[in-house]
């Protein structure tokens, strides 16, 4: 028996993505849970399949994850927190708007495009759930994440 896709998930079919398995959270916590109307995401890595993509810090320079890879990581971590979302309230069309996006990037000491960084997930919320993705946000750059990722990314939608 298949199921009927959700309107966001064809936009972000469209834009060559699937929502993937919710990743296994990697301490003492769950990925996502819902208090009345809002759903709250724990910080979400960009892991696909399982591994990070890349690891380090972000900035300009050799040995450093540059800001556009970065942006990208940031997009794959809006996808987990979507994954995560999902995995509480089943129907994505349920999320009438993306309350908060929080984002850390991981940053060399000179790095201060921490917002350019986090664009990469403001912009497929966005894209996924139209005006209901757009929200208020934070882009933190931190020393270090866990697993030495180079970005996490948590959010709050509101659900009916």
């Amino acid at each position: 028996m298949t199921t009927a896709q959700s309107a966001v998930e064809q936009r972000l079919a469209e834009l060559g993505h699937s929502v993937p398995e919710v990743a296994a959270p990697v301490a003492s916590y769950v990925p996502a849970l819902q208090h009345g109307d809002l759903v709250f995401t724990s910080g979400q890595l960009p892991f696909v399949d399982g591994q990070l993509p890349a690891v380090g810090k972000v900035g300009e320079g050799e040995g450093l994850v540059s800001p556009e890879e970065a942006a990208s990581l940031a997009e794959l971590c809006a996808l987990n927190a979507i994954a995560a979302v999902k995995s509480v309230i089943g129907d994505l069309d349920r999320v009438v708007r993306v309350v908060k996006v929080v984002g850390f990037v991981a940053s060399d000491p000179a790095f201060t495009g921490q917002p350019g960084v986090i664009n990469g997930a403001s912009n497929l919320l966005g894209a996924a759930f139209g005006d209901a993705g757009v929200h208020a946000r934070s882009a933190v750059g931190v020393a270090v994440l866990p697993l030495d990722t180079p970005v996490e990314v948590e959010i709050t939608v509101a659900v009916e």
